[in-house]
Parts: C-alpha cells; structure tokens; sequence
C-alpha cells in the first residue's frame, strides 16, 4: 500500500502540471481523493462522498487515467469509490509483480521526466526560434539590458503538444537555480481566473493583487481562456502593466497568435505586440526521432530503429503523443518479456491516436467552461443562489448541456436539482436572448467551441 500511495503522489503532481487542471479544480477534487489499492490493472481512488465520487469522475477522470499512464507507463482503469466503503478497502499483503514493476518504472521517471529543462527539450526546425528566446530571457545565456527588453513580453504560441509548457517550466527552473532571490510565478489563463474569482468571493483582492504584481517573472499558459472574461482582462491588463513598467519579465504561451484570439481585448494585444513572438510548429520527421529515441534512452528501453522509425512516421503532431508511445512500448515489454517489435508499435499508435479523440463533454465540465466564462463558482450553478450573474449563467449552462448532450429537461432537472418546467423556461430564455443579443451568441458558441476542442 505505500508504494501505491507513492505512486499516487506522483500522479497527482502530473496532475497539477496539466494546464487544463486549475489549482481550485486540483485543490477540491484531486488532491482530497485517497489511493486505496492497485489490483489486476485497477487503481482505487477514494472521495468523501458520493457527490465528490461522481463529480470527481465526469470531471477528472481521463485526467486522472492519462497521468497514471504517463507515470507507469502501460494503461490503469481507475475505479472511483466512497471512503469507507468496506468492500473497497485493501487489507492484502502490498505490491504483487505487476505493481513491482510499476514501481520500478515509476523510479525510472522520477529521475528523468519530472523536472522540464532546456538540457532535455528537444530542439529542431519548428522551435528553434521560440527555444532561443526563452535561453535569452531565462538568463542562461548572458544578454545586455537593451537586448532583454526586446524580448518582453515573449508571446509563444503553438498548437497542444508542442512544448510551450516544457519552456516555460525550463524558464521557471533555471531561474530559480540561478536568481533564487528572484520571485518567479508560473499560472495558467485558467488558474489566473479562478484565483481572481475566488478572491473576490472571498472579498481579498488585495492579496491576489501582491502575489501577482510583486513577480519578478511571470509566466503565464494558454492565455486564450481569458478571452471574453471582462473582470479577468481588465486584471490581467493592470498587472501586465505594473510588471512591465517595472521592468519584469512576462511569458505568455497561447495555442494561437495574440491577433487570432476571439474577444481578447485590443489593449491586450497591443501590448502583447510590445516585445517579440514565437510560434512552434509540428516537429519535423527528424525531431520527431529525436524525441522518441531520448525518451526510450530516459526508460532505459532498447528501441530499434525501425520501430522508432514508424512511431515518428504515425505520430506526426503532438509531441506528448510520441512520448506517451514510448511508455506504452515500455510498459508492453515489462509484462509480455517480447521485445518492441513493428507488430506492438502499429498496436501502440493506433490506441495513441484513438486517446487523442476529444475527451467526452460531460455536465461538469460544461458547468466548469461556464463559470469561468461568467467569472463565478462551478457549484453555484446548481445551488439556490439567486445572484444575476449565477442566474444568467445558470441559465446558459441549461442551455448548452441541452444544445450539446441532448439531454431531456427532466434530466436536465436532476442534473441542476430543479424540476422539469425550470429548465424549459431556462432553455427558452437563452435560445430567445442569444437570438437579440450578438455579444451572449458569441459568449455561448465560444464555450461550445472550446468544449469541443478539449
């Protein structure tokens, strides 16, 4: 059980890497679940109720599954339970083999993939450039005054899977070990958000404002989720200029240009466009082999050519993609004792890309998408509270669970706790508002977008 609750540890913590993962969302349901036991290929996780169990499920679950993947590197059912539950507790004698072998594998990644440098990114044509700015303003590289100004703000952008997050966390960690004096804060659009939130519900924005605006660095990811969050922009503007006209270095990573980002506020841009940009495209065929072969030598796997070969020819646009191959190939070898082989990396590669699908749009995350969008609390959206704002985006909620997923209005009902007349009317205001009003259509097919692209 200890080596289970080891290894726990470290998926959590892939976990609140993930810069889809809030610190609000990390802190409530991921870090409060409990590992139970690890048998034929199921991890148990633990919540306090059922409520959290289930929540905790639709909203994290794939979340949870990928990051046991990436830590054990073969594929973890996870079974979410009650604490307490009897039939669920584990009284057996610790690790069997196979959870050994996890452990083994887990110390294997302990040493090599959980600190992101600039010593193990990858570089080649499609960021070469991006990679030379983030060593000039990490000051790995020594650079005069006027040639650091140049390059803040440094605006990366990319598709998912590229490596903006890699750099940011290689410019994290070497500043850290070369200024640890220096206060160094990395985010996320989201994270950002939900802070703000928080701080306001909590009536505390002077505490925000200090952790923020006292940074020396900071590095911000996926900067589009504020796009359309007016009290978030209006924020981010104002500790975006105290930074820079301080003198302090700011990063931000987007998944497209500052200037294709819907409904980012023009003086966002504008001052975005005040230092330099980056963008990172698909790696080409031979960074793709550097990639798989570094990984395969961090996991101490003997990979030849022609198998690393066809994972660099299949797997074309998403680095994390390569990499997680890589440790399904690993884990394959550990349990089966066949040698990777052509056979086992077509296997690989086909489940890989099937992964790669959208994640299933739950209600959960649809309640998530909206309260960020409308700057209030998840769960308020289906408690009594009677603010305008909750309400509206209550409301909005109801409709695009009903839009997207199809559910009756009776199902709705259960969903939201109200009955079945609630959520036609609910349904019929938004269909009748956003009919009228172009800025509530814009705000509704953004949400439905973004929950379709996850």
């Amino acid at each position: 059980m200890d080596s289970f609750y080891e290894l726990f540890e470290n998926v959590k913590r892939v976990c609140q890497s993930d810069p889809k993962v809030s610190e609000v969302g990390y802190n409530k349901w991921i870090k409060t679940l409990e590992a139970q036991k690890f048998e034929n290929g199921v991890a148990v996780l633990a919540a306090s109720n059922d409520f959290m169990r289930r929540t905790t499920e639709e909203a994290y679950g794939e979340t949870l599954r990928r990051a046991f993947e990436q830590v054990a590197g073969f594929p973890v059912a996870i079974e979410f339970v009650v604490s307490g539950d009897p039939a669920k507790k584990d009284d057996s004698d610790g690790f069997n083999e196979i959870e050994q072998r996890m452990a083994d594998l887990l110390s294997s990644h302990q040493r090599s993939d959980y600190e992101l440098t600039f010593e193990n990114f990858i570089k080649g044509k499609s960021n070469e450039l991006a990679y030379a700015y983030c060593i000039a303003v990490s000051g790995k590289k020594a650079v005069g005054n006027r040639e650091r100004t140049v390059f803040n703000p440094l605006f990366i952008y990319g598709d998912s899977g590229l490596g903006k997050t890699h750099l940011l966390k290689a410019i994290e960690h070497e500043v850290k070990a070369n200024f640890p004096n220096l206060k160094i804060i990395y985010t996320t659009g989201e994270s950002f958000t939900n802070e703000l939130v928080k701080a306001i519900t909590d009536e505390d924005t002077y505490t925000f404002h200090e952790k923020y605006r006292s940074a020396d660095y900071l590095l911000v990811d996926d900067i589009q989720f504020i796009a359309g969050k007016e009290m978030t922009q209006e924020e981010f503007f104002h500790t975006f200029n105290e930074l820079y006209n301080a003198g302090k270095q700011i990063v931000i990573t987007s998944d497209i240009s500052p200037n294709r980002i819907k409904k980012l506020e023009e003086r966002i841009k504008t001052r975005f466009a005040l230092g330099v940009q980056a963008d990172i495209q698909p790696p080409d065929f031979e960074t793709r082999m550097a990639i798989v072969k570094r990984k395969a030598e961090l996991l101490d796997l003997n990979l030849p050519d022609p198998v690393a070969r066809i994972i660099s020819e299949k797997i074309k646009n998403n680095i994390r993609q390569l990499e997680g191959a890589v440790n399904k190939i690993k884990g394959l070898t550990m349990f089966s004792n066949e040698s990777p082989s052509i056979s086992m990396a077509q296997r690989v590669i086909k489940e890989t890309l099937i992964d790669a699908q959208p994640a299933e749009i739950t209600v959960d995350r649809i309640l998530n998408e909206v309260s960020a969008s409308f700057g209030v609390q998840a769960e308020d959206l289906r408690s009594a509270n009677r603010n305008a704002q909750i309400s509206l985006a209550r409301k909005v909620a109801i409709y695009i669970v009903r839009e997207v997923k199809g559910m009756s209005f009776t199902a709705i009902g259960e969903e939201f706790r109200r009955n079945h007349s609630t959520m036609t009317i609910s349904y019929a205001d938004v269909k009748d508002l956003i009919k009228k009003n172009s800025d509530m259509r814009e705000t509704v097919e953004d949400i439905i977008n973004s929950l379709k692209q996850i």
